[in-house]
């Protein structure tokens, strides 16, 4: 089968639909499928089958970073896919009327368009400008053949704001990838780490979790612990200051940006893997790439994404602004060896259903009955 992704953003950020994008095309190769992307301004050439198709400009939505196309010529988008013949683009969703809503119009008619709904809102802004821009795509929607989203959440965001009906099907991972070769974690460190990994902007709540990492070292009896902070971003200098100032610069690292190779290390050794986003979050890649890494007990902010794949562990839930309560949850994790080994093995079981395998075969059988269908008629 002959599939397309369709990505309005560049595949040069590791965020997390590129990563569903990605991690999703390396596994339909791997089993003979020809795989293709149709993307925004991407620089890089490591992958087989880009085609970059527009000049981006940087944005910020949803308090994300991102980049939305300038509109492409439709001439060129429309010999692309008389030459490639695809027989599936796969669509990422919400997209821009200026790339993939063009490629969408510009499809053979024998061609199935199905598309992943990706998103959630932070704000009232992002939900008002999520109507308008459903009303502005309203016509290009009607001629999907299917549409999934990632989580509960979204699905009721796309209802809601662009009047689409989808089934859910999650994010996915690779777990042969993020499984490390090797670890120097052992039982012989005394102090347990915990591990934040994401950019250092508000919304992913690094701030929160230094705060409660000051309430935690003023406890008595708090377990030796120390704080990895991998990431960058426009926090980092005011963070690092809040740590001299709060006397935490000796439990409290700041490795800076990590590489896949280094990320997944890094989460295989944390005791506790930390994720306190304060919102804005669909589902949450990232949760599911620390427990394929073989995190200890991985942690999240209670939002309705997160929610979605560790609603099943309460205390794997924090409010982050509540930072006494999000102390005391940690405090706990640290404390009792015995609730974080029953909390590893519980997660350990539940990442099997995000494997890329798992989604990507029943993505397959829709794929093939939507092409099927559209060549009947």
């Amino acid at each position: 089968m002959k599939i397309g992704f369709v990505l309005d953003d560049s595949l040069d950020h590791p965020d997390g639909v590129q990563q569903y994008v990605l991690t999703l095309g390396r596994w339909y190769a791997s089993v003979g499928h020809d795989v293709h992307y149709l993307v925004g301004q991407t620089k890089r050439k490591d992958i087989k089958n880009i085609h970059s198709l527009s000049r981006n400009v940087a944005v910020r939505f949803n308090h994300n970073r991102l980049s939305i196309p300038l509109p492409t010529k439709r001439q060129r988008l429309r010999a692309l896919l008389r030459d490639e013949q695809f027989d599936i683009l796969h669509v990422q969703m919400p997209y821009s009327p200026f790339l993939a809503g063009r490629i969408i119009a510009a499809a053979p008619d024998k061609t199935a368009v199905v598309g992943t709904f990706h998103i959630i809102p932070y704000s009232n802004m992002e939900r008002i400008g999520s109507r308008l821009l459903g009303w502005w795509l309203s016509r290009s929607l009607r001629r999907f053949d299917q549409v999934w989203s990632v989580s509960k959440p979204a699905q009721v965001f796309a209802q809601r704001s662009f009047g689409i009906s989808s089934d859910i099907l999650p994010n996915v991972v690779d777990c042969n990838a993020l499984r490390p070769t090797s670890s120097t974690k052992t039982d012989a460190n005394k102090s347990l780490s915990i591990v934040f990994l994401g950019r250092l902007v508000p919304r992913k709540g690094c701030r929160q979790l230094l705060e409660a990492a000051r309430n935690l070292q003023a406890q008595p009896g708090t377990p030796p612990f120390q704080v990895i902070i991998a990431g960058d971003g426009p926090l980092r200098k005011s963070l690092e200051a809040y740590c001299v100032r709060s006397d935490l610069t000796q439990i409290v690292t700041f490795r800076g940006f990590v590489s896949e190779r280094e990320k997944a290390k890094l989460l295989s050794e944390a005791d506790i893997a930390v994720f306190p986003s304060l919102g804005g979050e669909s589902f949450g890649i990232v949760l599911i790439e620390a427990m394929a890494a073989g995190a200890g007990v991985v942690v999240g902010g209670d939002n309705p994404g997160y929610r979605s794949v560790l609603g099943a562990w309460p205390d794997c839930l924090v409010v982050p602004d509540d930072t006494s309560g999000f102390a005391a949850k940690l405090s706990r994790l640290l404390g009792e060896p015995q609730l974080r080994r029953r909390l590893h093995a519980a997660q350990q079981m539940a990442v099997a259903q995000y494997a890329v395998r798992v989604v990507g075969e029943r993505l397959l059988a829709e794929y093939q009955t939507v092409v099927a269908k559209r060549r009947r008629t």
